[in-house]
């Protein structure tokens, strides 16, 4: 399959720069049979049935961007991927020249961070003081790169959903970035349940894909968990005729990957799936799912769950009606 065919022409004025001031007044496009409906996000219990179960990505963004220097003077920025101890990370780094192994970088408060080895576009660092409380005290909210501007005080909270509280995360879950605590109460209210899985987002759900045949991508690794409790919340919501919800791509990549060889089981692991058409679903019944980019592994994932040309004829509905793209922008509900 042409990488191509998943193109769609987006004007720079859609990609949304800033949080709306209440995360439900975002706009809800609504993909259903082929059928087109605009909503706001805040008709969202209206729109699912009592007994739905949406499941939700728990992780929690850390604050992964950190600013340096090289000894001779450079700039480096950071970008952390992963944690992967106390002290050590993988991460991208952004200088006029890549370091090379055993080279200091000077960071704020006197820390240094060791490069260890570079395997393809990451770095392997050692940190002279523990990453926690450090990254907690200097770093700064990753934003991704089509927003274009300093992360600012407001972005701590408003890149980050109401339920997050597991820490690993480098991109936010954002169809989850909709949710408030009034929204979450009218679907209890609905009999609409909710459970959670973490899937901690790296950096590389921003790298393109760039073969022509989609086929011949490798999607990066993250790393996730699918709960027994939750398996048999899924299990028992669809014996009693409920369907389940995943609220973003990444629920969707967890919980089927937890269900490759057939069956929905716990897992804890990495995951390299790439969902693309022709793939078939096992667990998810509809999605909950912001705008994404053209080409990329993301909308493939949206276009093998409701087919290639609705999902792009969605599209240019939301970009003739003005929908806000991307990480702060607008939302679809997708129910085949």
């Amino acid at each position: 399959m042409d990488r191509k065919a998943f193109h769609y022409d987006l004007p720079k004025e859609l990609i949304a720069q800033i949080p709306l001031d209440e995360r439900s007044a975002s706009r809800l496009l609504v993909l259903e049979g082929g059928s087109l409906g605009d909503y706001q996000f805040s008709d969202l219990a209206q729109l699912l049935r009592s007994g739905d179960l949406l499941v939700l990505n728990d992780t929690r963004v850390i604050p992964a961007r950190l600013y340096g220097h090289k000894p001779a003077g450079g700039k480096v920025e950071i970008l952390l991927e992963r944690v992967t101890g106390a002290r050590t990370a993988t991460a991208q780094l952004r200088a006029s020249k890549n370091p090379r192994a055993g080279t200091a970088l000077e960071l704020a408060d006197g820390a240094s961070a060791y490069v260890l080895e570079k395997e393809g576009r990451f770095f392997e660092l050692a940190f002279d003081t523990d990453l926690d409380p450090f990254i907690r005290a200097h770093g700064e909210v990753p934003l991704p790169p089509y927003i274009k501007r300093v992360a600012e005080t407001q972005d701590k909270a408003r890149y980050q959903t109401v339920y997050a509280r597991m820490p690993g995360a480098v991109a936010a879950p954002t169809a989850g970035l909709h949710f408030d605590p009034i929204l979450l109460d009218s679907l209890d209210k609905r009999s609409i349940k909710r459970a959670f899985l973490t899937l901690h987002i790296g950096a590389g759900t921003f790298t393109p894909v760039r073969t022509e045949r989609v086929e011949d991508h490798r999607l990066h690794s993250e790393w996730f968990k699918v709960s027994e409790d939750l398996c048999d919340c899924i299990k028992k919501t669809k014996a009693n005729g409920g369907r389940i919800i995943a609220v973003g791509t990444t629920t969707a990549r967890a919980l089927e990957s937890a269900a490759l060889n057939g069956l929905l089981h716990p897992h804890e692991g990495e995951t390299t799936l790439f969902i693309y058409p022709g793939f078939q679903f096992r667990v998810v019944d509809a999605m909950i799912t912001n705008f994404h980019l053209p080409e990329s592994s993301l909308l493939m994932l949206v276009a093998a769950f409701a087919g290639r040309r609705p999902v792009l004829d969605a599209y240019r509905h939301a970009v003739a009606h003005r929908y806000r793209f991307f990480s702060y922008g607008d939302a679809m509900l997708v129910q085949p």
